[in-house]
């Protein structure tokens, strides 16, 4: 089961926008970013793997609903297809001028604002000595 760290609440809250009606299915998939960037982060867990001290729960909740907005602001569904480039054409096809993201496949393309709320509570850099 996946952990999931916010709540359309508390996405409700972090906007000042009321949740979109797909806010369950975007916050799963800013949880799976979150959790990609914290591969090496260590922090205290209940057997479900959901964190326990206070300080990072809220971290994590912040860090989500950063991902989930920046994602909102890009046009991006959670999917990680939007903003790969700056026009594009169908017939005949067009692609221009790549935009920046993250740049192995697979790299997390992690919202500013969700990148500043894990490092403040400790959880970045994740450097396991």
């Amino acid at each position: 089961m996946p952990r999931i760290y916010a709540t359309p609440e508390q996405l409700t809250a972090w906007t000042g926008q009321p949740a979109p009606p797909d806010a369950d299915r975007l916050l799963a998939r800013a949880s799976e970013d979150i959790d990609d960037a914290l591969l090496t982060a260590r922090y205290a867990t209940n057997d479900t793997g959901m964190p326990t001290d206070p300080a990072i729960v809220g971290a994590l909740a912040d860090a989500t609903c950063a991902q989930v907005e920046h994602q909102q602001a890009t046009g991006d569904d959670g999917t990680g297809a939007a903003g790969q480039w700056d026009a594009v054409s169908i017939g005949p096809v067009s692609l221009s001028g790549r935009k920046s993201g993250p740049q192995a496949a697979g790299d997390v393309d992690l919202a500013p604002r969700a990148h500043r709320a894990l490092k403040r509570a400790g959880l970045l850099p994740g450097v396991i000595w």
